[in-house]
């Protein structure tokens, strides 16, 4: 549950029901919220502003390997719960909705692969995926599991303690971050990166172009766990606005573009999407 929020009330999932009867063809944009039922944590409070120390920048990781020692020492830690997450009541509705031939596209910002698990088939990870590792010389991909494994025997001292934070960080003490071996790529010696759109990084431009012409093809947006604060998910808001798109929102706080937004449900999404299903199922019968 995220902090304090509003429990729906009958108006609201009346609200968001009488939103979907209709859909046949929805474009879903998901954000960190979705994940909180899955015990992984959100970057922002309620009122959108940043909970956390500053996340790694592409341009600092790439630069510095003191930057690439501190982000794999954290990662070590946190990798483990995003590896052994299950999917939230939210991610499993989405991908009932989905089946029901409502939903017809999932656009994520997350990288935990969720949506995959729960059953959904149309996803774009927005913002890449962290069960992968990528080499930025050669491109080869391998599994993170596979470079945790190296991170354990090069770094026989490290811990999995440590507070988790998004994304497969955590809260960990980083006195020994200079002593932090990381492991170059076996192919060309390069460096490794999660395979993840870092801050400071772009999206792929044939990634965006997908969603837009989701967008163009669909009966509306369906926005789920997420304020919207990063330009990369928030530009799709405002893209399916100024194509005349229905836009409906499901989040505990306050949301950049709520002006856009036609239909706004202030709670956890996990509190609306199950009922609402629920609803859905039972009006067919």
């Amino acid at each position: 549950m995220a902090e304090s929020s509003k429990r729906p009330d009958r108006d609201d999932l009346q609200r968001l029901q009488d939103f979907l009867a209709d859909k046949r063809n929805l474009v879903v944009l998901s954000g960190a919220g979705i994940s909180v039922g899955s015990g992984i944590p959100t970057y922002r409070d309620k009122a959108g502003n940043w909970k956390r120390s500053n996340p790694i920048q592409h341009q600092d990781f790439m630069s510095r390997k003191s930057a690439r020692q501190r982000y794999w020492l954290r990662s070590y830690s946190g990798w483990p719960a995003v590896a052994s997450a299950v999917p939230s009541p939210s991610h499993h509705a989405i991908a009932e909705l989905e089946r029901r031939k409502i939903v017809k596209m999932v656009v994520t910002q997350n990288v935990d692969r969720l949506h995959q698990h729960a059953g959904s088939r149309s996803v774009i990870d927005l913002h890449g995926r962290l069960d992968e590792v990528i080499c930025m010389c050669c491109q080869k991909v391998i599994p993170r599991h596979a470079l945790q494994s190296k991170l354990t025997l090069l770094n026989p001292s490290f811990s999995q303690q440590g507070e988790i934070a998004p994304d497969g960080d955590a809260e960990v003490a980083e006195d020994s971050v200079p002593c932090v071996a990381v492991p170059p790529c076996e192919n060309c010696g390069g460096i490794l990166k999660p395979n993840v759109v870092f801050f400071g990084d772009n999206v792929n431009k044939s990634i965006v172009q997908r969603v837009y012409d989701g967008i163009d093809d669909s009966d509306g947006m369906l926005i789920v766990g997420t304020s919207l604060k990063v330009f990369s998910g928030y530009r799709f808001c405002r893209y399916a606005a100024q194509q005349g798109k229905p836009i409906a929102s499901i989040n505990p706080g306050l949301s950049r573009g709520d002006e856009l937004i036609q239909t706004i449900v202030r709670s956890d999404s996990d509190d609306v999407l199950t009922p609402v299903l629920k609803n859905i199922i039972s009006s067919v019968h």
